[in-house]
């Protein structure tokens, strides 16, 4: 199927072909023609399967058929972070400019007075993190009375992070007439009893299985003892070439930590997380998407909002303390059907929480030793080189090539030939 054959207009159809894509994801497929017709949509996907792009290019068009040049918007789109919402407004941006829609992008962390100046000259399309929708709400710089539609993108993150109640107060100041999509990568009874609250009569789309991780993820553990991860990390970026990493740890401190160490290795690094200046976390992720350094060290608020079409390696440095974050974090990688490898470090005292990732996932994640590292086996399994692969050599972190940066296609990892698969028409890959 064609974007065209979707009902999407020449414009919208023209400015995907620009971007390189030639046919829609199955979210997108599945997504855009509902939305497109005026329905409410619950939207299960997870994330990397080009989830944003599902609800901006239908919005868009329903959007550009109707008045132009508000003073209020009439598209709302609310992100957790502001990663997220500046990654949205930038695909609001790029594929409505043919269609003469205005859109900004307001969040916390930076002035308010350049954001007021914005609003009062009218937008089409405001995505913003609801803490500083509310305070221009607040403030009388944002009129939300004419809002035609709705998106709660990533609505399982704003719940995490305390945003119900915001997000409720939100929705008094909203019309009551109004197209809703909600999407989410994780299904949790607070969402159902959200959705309730808000969807009526959805079309119901869900293109994965609930609560699992992408199956073009290649995912590993590597036993390590506590105070060896640091030294581990360092050899599987070196030794496996590995250009471009995604690091996952759970505080701020560490991350810092971390990324400062890695630098002292000679791994150009940065850390990202919720206490940096958005001017940092900018930066930070700039440099990561431009190879100026190799390493981003980001916790699991920062995570999101980072879109990296070919990111080919994300390591668990830590555990995450709630099993749905292990889907997020691994899901930056293996975008958009790509292949991608994650790997977990995994001391003694996370095995709890290893048990509580492979419950969720409802299968074991394979075990990998690497010479020099080695520690007791996890719940007693062997390790994955001598049972699933058969016989020795290279641990999955040491793939010649680093991946998807080297010869991902013909490199060899424990002896065994690497996958293979035939050429893919170029899908989207954005949120």
């Amino acid at each position: 199927m064609s974007f065209p054959e979707l009902g999407l207009v020449a414009a919208l159809s023209e400015a995907v072909a620009a971007k390189g894509y030639q046919s829609p994801t199955p979210i997108q497929a599945q997504a855009i023609p509902p939305i497109l017709a005026g329905r409410d949509l619950m939207g299960g996907s997870q994330t990397g399967t080009g989830k944003t792009a599902a609800f901006t290019l239908p919005m868009l068009q329903r959007l550009a058929s109707g008045r132009s040049r508000p003073r209020s918007p009439r598209g709302l789109v609310l992100a957790p972070t502001r990663e997220l919402a500046a990654q949205v407004g930038e695909s609001v941006a790029t594929y409505g400019k043919g269609l003469h829609l205005s859109s900004a992008v307001i969040f916390g962390g930076v002035g308010m007075n350049p954001q007021i100046d914005r609003l009062r000259r009218g937008v089409d399309i405001l995505v913003a993190t609801p803490g500083r929708l509310l305070d221009h709400a607040g403030q009388g710089t944002l009129d939300l009375s004419q809002v035609e539609i709705l998106v709660l993108d990533e609505a399982d993150r704003m719940l995490d992070m305390g945003f119900i109640h915001d997000i409720r107060r939100v929705l008094k100041l909203l019309p009551a007439r109004r197209q809703n999509l909600l999407f989410s990568a994780t299904y949790s009874p607070e969402i159902k009893e959200l959705a309730d609250g808000i969807l009526r009569d959805p079309a119901l789309v869900e293109v994965a299985r609930r609560n699992t991780a992408a199956e073009t993820v290649d995912q590993v553990v590597h036993p390590v003892a506590k105070a060896e991860k640091r030294a581990l990390l360092s050899k599987l970026i070196r030794d496996g070439g590995w250009s471009q990493v995604l690091v996952f740890t759970r505080t701020k401190h560490g991350a810092n930590r971390l990324a400062e160490q890695l630098g002292k290795d000679g791994i150009p690094s940065a850390a990202i997380h919720g206490n940096k200046s958005q001017n940092a976390r900018t930066k930070a992720l700039d440099d990561f998407k431009t190879n100026r350094i190799r390493v981003l060290v980001a916790t699991d608020v920062a995570s999101r909002g980072i879109d990296i079409r070919l990111l080919p390696h994300v390591v668990n440095y830590e555990l995450p303390n709630v099993p749905e974050d292990y889907v997020h974090r691994i899901g930056r990688t293996g975008r958009a059907g790509e292949e991608g490898c994650a790997c977990s470090l995994v001391s003694a005292d996370e095995r709890g929480l290893l048990k509580d990732i492979e419950k969720l996932l409802k299968r074991s994640i394979p075990v990998e030793k690497i010479p020099g590292f080695e520690m007791c086996e996890i719940d007693g399994r062997e390790d994955a080189r001598n049972t699933s692969r058969g016989g020795g050599g290279q641990g999955r972190g040491q793939r010649q090539g680093g991946g998807r940066s080297g010869n991902r296609g013909t490199g060899t990892s424990h002896g065994g030939s690497a996958r293979r698969r035939g050429p893919r028409r170029p899908q989207m890959a954005s949120r």
